[in-house]
């Protein structure tokens, strides 16, 4: 699993699985998951970040600040 935080548009993308993804779908405003051709979850994005994640659940977030 790898995860990826850019400070400059809020998002956080983890990736659950090295494999190209073939599709994804918007499951809440702001909270994208992305699907592999198989339809397994192997990734996810969510947006405003910072406002709709607790307190410590970014990495990095803390040393970038």
């Amino acid at each position: 699993m790898k995860t990826h935080y850019d400070p400059v548009t809020d998002a956080l993308y983890v990736r659950l699985a090295d494999v190209p993804v073939d599709g994804s779908e918007e499951v809440a405003p702001g909270i994208v998951l992305d699907f592999d051709a198989d339809h397994r979850l192997v990734g996810l994005e969510i947006l405003n970040a910072t406002a709709n994640l607790a307190a410590g659940a970014i990495p990095n977030l803390a040393a970038a600040e």
